[in-house]
Parts: C-alpha cells; sequence; structure tokens
C-alpha cells in the first residue's frame, strides 16, 4: 500500500504543470524483502523430503470402447483416454486418432471410465488400523489452538486402509487432524502412491491446508478440563486472540527486515563513498531476527493466503459466525467440512465461494448434527455451490461412489435438476477445487496426472467396483488380478 502511495504522488508531481520530468535516479527504491518472504523460505526448507518421491513408470495404457465420464460436463459413450508419461494425454468419443508406440490398449466396453476420487476429509494414516490407542495420532488436544502441528508427521504409510481406499477408487485424500482444538494443524494432501515415509507421498504441487473447528467438539474437550474454551463465545474468543497474536507475529517479522534491508542499504552506501580503496566490510545487521514460534507462523500463513482453510462445523450459525471472524482477520475459509446445516445458508456460501464437504446422510449422533437433511448436497449444489461428498470414515472412503449416488437420488425426489456428471463432480472435481488441486487432478482432461478409475458398470450403483485403478498412469489396483504393476494388466482384452 505505501508503494502504491509513493507511485502515485510520484506520477502526480510528474503529470504537474511546471513539473520537471522525474528522473531514473528519483525512482523510489525496491521494496525489502517482507517477513513473510522469510518465513515462507523458512518453511520450504523445513519440507525437504529425504525419500525422493515415487516415480511414474509404465507403459501408455489406452482405455477404449467405454462410458467416458470426464467431470468437465462431457461424456463419451463410446469414449477412450490415452495414458502417457503419468499424465492425460488424450480424451475423446469413439476411437483415439493415434496410439502410443508400445501403448497396452485396453477394451473396457460396458465399463464406466472415470477420474481418481478425491476424499476432502479423511483420518487414514493418523488413525492407523488396528485401532489402538498407540495409533492415535489425530489429536493433539493439549491447547485449544495448535496451529504448528502437521498431519504428515502422524501420517503412516502403511495403514492398511490405504488399499481399502485405493480398492474403492479413491487416488488423492487430505488427511487431517482430528477436531478437538479450534486450530487442529495442518493437513496433508497425499497421493496414493507407496512410499516408506509420508511426505514422499504428498501430492507435489498441492497448497498447504489448515484444519480448523467449531462448535461442540473445542469447547466439550476444554471445558470438561474446566478451561477455557467451555462455551462457543469462548471459541470465538480463542480463536481471534490466536489470530491477532499472529498478524503481530508478522508485522514483527516484516519490521525487523525492512530495519535489517535499510541497514545493508546503508552500509552499501557507505562503501561507494570511500570507493574501491575503502577498507573494512560492512558492518553486519545487529539486531537478531525474531525468536521463530511455529504456532503463530503456521497461522500467518493463512492470513496471508498461504494455507487453505478446512473447517469443522455443522451449525448454519456457526458457519456464519466463523465467516464474520475470517472477514475481521483476513482470510478465507475454503471449505466447510460436515456442514449439515449447509443448506440453510446455501446461497451465502455459494456467493462467498466456499465449498461444502459434507455426507449424503449422517445425521443425529450429536446435538448440533439433528438438523441434517439428505437433500443437503442437491440443495448446495442446485444454488451454485461446490457441493462435496467427503468420508471422515475408513469404511465411507471405501463407497464415495455410492455416498454421491445417495446425495442424487435425494436431490432428484426433491425435484432438483442433476446429472450424474453434477454427482460425479461432488466426489472428483470439487474436492479437487477445495484442496486446491483442481489444476492437477479431478477430470480427464489432456495434461492433468492420470488418476483414472475403469469401473465395471455405472459408479452410481451399489453393485459396481472399481475394477482397475490408475495413478499417474500406472495401475494400482487390479480388483481381477492378484499382482500389482504391469502383470496386473490383465482381467480386460489386451490387443496388439
Amino acid at each position: 500500500m505505501r508503494r502504491d502511495l509513493a507511485l502515485a504522488l510520484l506520477l502526480s508531481l510528474t503529470l504537474s504543470p511546471g513539473a520537471p520530468p522525474a528522473a531514473a535516479k528519483d525512482a523510489p527504491p525496491p521494496e525489502p524483502p517482507r517477513g513473510a518472504d522469510l518465513l515462507r523460505e523458512l518453511e520450504a526448507a523445513g519440507r525437504l523430503s529425504v525419500e525422493p518421491p515415487p516415480a511414474t513408470a509404465g507403459p501408455p495404457v489406452v482405455l477404449r470402447g467405454g462410458t467416458v465420464m470426464t467431470a468437465g460436463g462431457e461424456t463419451f459413450s463410446p469414449g477412450y483416454v490415452v495414458l502417457a508419461d503419468g499424465r492425460v494425454a488424450a480424451v475423446g468419443p469413439g476411437e483415439p486418432g493415434t496410439v502410443p508406440e508400445g501403448a497396452v490398449v485396453l477394451d473396457v466396453t460396458g465399463r464406466h471410465v472415470t477420474p481418481g476420487l478425491i476424499d476432502t476429509h479423511s483420518h487414514l494414516g493418523v488413525y492407523p488400523a488396528p485401532d489402538a490407542r498407540a495409533h492415535s495420532d489425530g489429536n493433539e488436544a493439549t491447547a485449544p489452538t495448535t496451529p504448528g502441528v502437521w498431519a504428515e508427521h502422524s501420517f503412516w504409510p502403511e495403514d492398511p486402509q490405504i488399499d481399502l481406499a485405493l480398492a474403492g477408487g479413491v487416488t488423492t485424500l487430505q488427511a487431517l487432524p482430528g477436531s478437538a482444538n479450534l486450530v487442529g494443524g495442518r493437513g496433508a494432501v497425499v497421493h496414493l502412491v507407496p512410499a516408506r515415509g509420508s511426505r514422499a507421498m504428498l501430492l507435489p504441487g498441492a497448497p498447504g491446508t489448515l484444519k480448523m473447528a467449531c462448535g461442540e467438539n473445542p469447547k466439550r474437550v476444554y471445558g470438561t478440563r474446566q478451561q477455557a474454551p467451555s462455551t462457543r463465545m469462548g471459541n470465538l474468543r480463542a480463536l481471534r486472540q490466536a489470530l491477532l497474536a499472529a498478524k503481530h507475529y508478522e508485522e514483527t517479522w516484516d519490521a525487523w527486515s525492512r530495519k535489517k534491508a535499510k541497514h545493508e542499504r546503508d552500509e552499501a552506501g557507505k562503501k561507494s563513498k570511500k570507493g574501491k580503496g575503502g577498507e573494512g566490510g560492512p558492518e553486519p545487521f545487529p539486531e537478531p531476527a525474531p525468536e521463530r514460534d511455529l504456532d503463530k507462523e503456521t497461522l500467518a500463513a493463512l492470513l496471508r493466503g498461504d494455507l487453505l482453510a478446512q473447517v469443522h462445523c455443522y451449525r448454519a450459525d456457526d458457519m456464519l459466525a466463523f465467516l464474520q471472524v475470517a472477514d475481521e482477520l483476513g482470510f478465507r475459509v475454503r471449505s466447510f467440512h460436515h456442514a449439515l446445516e449447509a443448506y440453510k445458508v446455501r446461497d451465502v456460501l455459494a456467493a462467498r465461494g466456499v465449498g461444502v464437504s459434507t455426507w449424503a446422510d449422517w445425521w443425529g449422533f450429536k446435538l448440533e448434527a439433528r438438523d441434517g437433511i439428505p437433500e443437503n448436497l442437491a440443495l448446495v449444489a442446485e444454488a451454485g455451490g461446490r457441493a462435496i461428498v467427503h468420508s471422515d470414515s475408513p469404511t465411507g472412503i471405501q463407497r464415495l461412489n455410492q455416498e454421491a449416488a445417495k446425495g442424487l437420488a435425494a436431490g432428484r425426489r426433491a425435484g432438483i435438476r442433476l446429472t450424474e456428471d453434477d454427482a460425479l463432480r461432488w466426489i472428483t472435481a470439487n474436492p479437487a477445487w477445495a484442496l486446491g488441486i483442481d489444476h492437477l487432478v479431478g477430470a480427464l482432461r489432456p495434461g492433468l496426472r492420470a488418476d483414472v478409475v475403469v469401473w465395471d458398470g455405472s459408479p452410481f450403483s451399489v453393485y459396481t467396483r472399481a475394477e482397475k485403478v490408475f495413478v499417474d498412469g500406472v495401475l494400482r489396483h487390479d480388483a481381477g488380478s492378484p499382482g500389482i504393476g504391469s502383470d496386473a494388466l490383465r482381467g480386460l482384452e489386451v490387443e496388439p
């Protein structure tokens, strides 16, 4: 803002009558690095993986003859999809014009082909199987706000539930901390490709996310300990206090970085005056950098838009209250999760571009979940909002397609006009948007990652199963073969 004002003032002086032309030397100096930039550099240095990410390798694959549902408004029956070099190379109606050299051509007549499914709300890896206290790593329930913890540090890549999710057609999921805390910590957007460490499973190019919560859970967890927050008003006070402290934290870093930049400019000026023969080097900046605070650092990243807020919230009034805090402090909510009363404020959520990650028909398990209706997804979609089916369950994640089908049927019974493409988007394109990865996955479109599911029937039938699941163009699940990898490319007719 100050730079814009300086430029405007300079321009007004230049254009005023009688004012001499501005010389290049009078231009304002470039902005010094902000504290936010330095914090980004520190964070990037702390996110390096010891283990290299899995390589995407495998022969080109052509899927032809099936019903291709792109999740982009087009369905081709029959159609084709070409996978090469880990990407969708081509998609369209009829037969492919060209087939890559060495491609495996699979006749999928009678099958449906869709993008890989995406779950925005999972606790796989952080609450792995078998269920045991030793495996309970999802809630750092030691303080009402714990933004400095990251789900990737709890995520166990050997969780056997991951393979079951893959068998259900899921290729990407967001593993989240639990909802005991107002700010539970950072989420981990992982690709279901085997790796030894969680960081190697992170989807490259996915922005960071932050799990937050409102309503009953935080006030119950801490109220029963006779500490704040114990009420909804206590929830919002604690949240505002934490965000205000983070704002001050980044301002402190900004002030330090500007002082350091000024010192370096002054020292450079002194050296130029002394000439090349000057003795001694520049004086180092004497003031040490502010002490890092990982909790405040994460919330500062949220405030400047580097993290996408994923907010556990059931009631309509709680969603409105949370949006008011977001407006006050200057951040945006990317998606409300669970959101059983989203239908009551669907116009507000649609106008603000807030996604709704919810279930088809889970309700009634606590007081704030009493007013859920099965038409929730359909009503949000009808209002122009981004409806999303999530699981929050190691079993529900295995049948996201059936959950979408239930939401589709409920909406149609209520007279809401919905297509199967709309319902498919609830488990592909829309969750990709909510996670900020729709430029990578979530649709069958050339250039996107080759995450593809071949279903043995309509994906909206209870009798259908995911027959083949490709991640980055590599076959990772084959219901008709015990093997995984190139040997699993059987069970369908393979053409020469």
